[in-house]
């Protein structure tokens, strides 16, 4: 027997959401994944360096999953329950795991690193990336593109202004990482189309990317999570479209 709205909302307003694991949403949610792999093309630059910084690394679950990290490899991350999750994670691959705000600058030195890599930062601080990159070193990024889930988004907030919806378009990354000094030799953008099975679904994901919907609690929105809990039931997954881009910046030599 399908379980009750109610049951539903129970489980996933309590479930854990520390880290950047989203396995619990195996069977109740689907992602369409980039076509260039970032955490095989991520492993690939990794395994040519000598010394790699990871901005923003979440739980260290990407990370951690490379095949092999380079002599000096170094993770930063803003989130207290994710400082300690990474540093669990990482330190037993030879990883250091520094807690830092997300804000500039860097606690690093001037050309610390020959390559610097990020997954989903939620900020991108392209002063700082070219200052501890070396000269011919490599950022090497996924970032979340313009209007991402916005299907889901707008839901919740209504429609909004396209000054929102172009936040954190590839053209205006590619102007803020040249401006900063580094070329950019590679930028791709992809739509992903994006499935939620039930609505707890959709409550474990807005808990746990809190910039989607800011300020979202199961309260807030009971009656939008109960109308949606019955489309589901009636017309099948709710379908939106995650955005996604692949940079790749160089400092020159």
């Amino acid at each position: 027997m399908a379980r009750t709205f109610e049951e539903l909302v129970a489980e996933a307003e309590t479930v854990p959401v520390d880290g950047w694991d989203f396995s619990w949403l195996d069977g109740r949610a689907t992602e369409q994944r980039p076509s260039w792999g970032y955490q095989r093309t991520m492993g690939e630059h990794l395994a040519r360096a000598s010394a790699a910084l990871d901005i923003q690394t979440g739980g260290g679950e990407v990370l951690a999953g490379v095949p092999k990290l380079p002599a000096l490899m170094v993770a930063t991350e803003s989130w207290p329950p994710n400082v300690t999750k990474a540093t669990e994670l990482l330190h037993p691959l030879g990883a250091v795991v520094v807690a830092d705000p997300d804000e500039p600058p860097l606690p690093f030195a001037d050309a610390a690193f020959d390559l610097v890599t990020s997954r989903h930062p939620a900020t991108v601080w392209w002063s700082e990336i070219a200052r501890v990159l070396r000269p011919g070193g490599t950022y090497l990024a996924q970032h979340v593109g313009p209007a991402s889930v916005f299907e889901l988004v707008e839901y919740f907030l209504g429609p909004q202004p396209e000054e929102i919806r172009r936040r954190r378009h590839p053209d205006d990354e590619r102007r803020e990482a040249e401006a900063a000094g580094l070329q950019v030799h590679d930028l791709r953008l992809e739509s992903l189309r994006t499935e939620f099975f039930d609505i707890g679904a959709v409550i474990y994901f807005l808990r746990k990317v809190i910039w989607m919907v800011p300020g979202f609690t199961v309260d807030r929105y009971r009656d939008r999570l109960r109308e949606l809990d019955e489309r589901i039931r009636a017309e099948g997954p709710f379908v939106a479209h995650a955005t996604r881009f692949l940079i790749e910046a160089r400092k020159p030599a």
